[in-house]
């Protein structure tokens, strides 16, 4: 499968993404150790954000950065510096960039459906760096990569996505990849109002994945392989109170910990709140900053599947 765009994470195929895509990654953790390499040399990217970002803008031009590419231009304010603040359209946008003679445009948009846009007009590859509520396809792909490399297995494992599932991007994309693999179940921990959108649901009940919904982490924790965390996303007007009382519901402490299988692990996409108590940190089984790091190797690998 040669890679036009990423924009969604139902467009990879389990083939490809255990024969392919993961080989290439664990190929480029040999390259970091290295030090980098010259595969991109004479490429060029752009990264154009409407939102802030740290690990998705910052690993996305360290990857470029590492396989001897450019970045020609960035920006994670285009909503207010850019001609988007004179309403220019995403469309319009997409072909000016494209006339400099970019490689690739790696674009994080505030709307749904944003990142499909720009690729219909789009002389070079889009990446989908998140857009809106929508999905976050390479987070996706950076979380498969992790469950793979800590737990060993994507088939068959039991996860609880909890938090802020009808706002969070990246839970949507993430069970969309999940639904490639067989037996595996998803537990949707979450309060009623920040319940997982039916699109997501529906897809997972028409390809047969278990899933149920719960409101309490507490009786989940014990049967489940992965805890993925998440964060309220206020920006998007998700509301939530974290009251004490219902600290177990939805925050990982050390009482979740004590639930937990001592093979299972946390992860969480990152950047997090109060739903991730810092206690957590110095535990094995706390694996989010190791995500944080495959997100390196995960961009670099799709960045050299697209540009050679």
């Amino acid at each position: 499968m040669k890679l036009k765009h990423v924009i969604q994470a139902a467009q990879f195929e389990r083939s490809w993404l255990e024969e392919e895509f993961f080989p290439e990654v664990r190929g480029m953790e040999g390259v970091v150790e290295k030090g980098g390499a010259d595969i991109l040399y004479g490429k060029h990217m752009i990264t154009f954000f409407y939102e802030p970002s740290t690990r998705t803008r910052c690993s996305f031009e360290i990857a470029m950065s590492m396989l001897g590419g450019k970045v020609v231009f960035s920006t994670e304010n285009a909503r207010q510096f850019s001609s988007v603040a004179k309403g220019e359209t995403i469309e319009d946008t997409i072909r000016v960039l494209c006339r400099y003679r970019p490689d690739v445009i790696v674009l994080r948009t505030d709307e749904e459906g944003m990142a499909q846009r720009a690729a219909q007009v789009s002389s070079v590859p889009i990446i989908n760096a998140g857009d809106g509520a929508g999905e976050h396809p390479t987070q996706a792909l950076l979380d498969l990569y992790t469950i793979q490399k800590e737990i060993g297995r994507i088939a068959g494992i039991s996860i609880a996505m909890v938090g802020d599932l009808a706002k969070g991007r990246t839970v949507r994309s993430l069970s969309f990849l999940l639904a490639k693999f067989p037996d595996v179940k998803i537990y949707f921990v979450s309060p009623e109002n920040l319940r997982m959108r039916d699109d997501v649901k529906n897809h997972l009940a028409e390809h047969g994945v278990w899933f149920k919904e719960e409101g309490d982490l507490r009786e989940v924790a014990p049967k489940v392989d992965v805890v993925y965390q998440t964060r309220t996303q206020r920006e998007r007007g998700s509301l939530v109170e974290r009251m004490q009382a219902l600290k177990g519901s939805y925050i990982v402490d050390k009482d979740i910990l004590s639930l937990m299988r001592k093979n299972a692990i946390i992860m969480h996409p990152l950047p997090r709140n109060e739903e991730i108590s810092p206690e957590v940190d110095d535990d094995p089984r706390a694996a989010y900053f190791r995500q944080a790091e495959n997100g390196l190797y995960v961009r670099m690998a799709l960045l050299k599947m697209l540009l050679t």
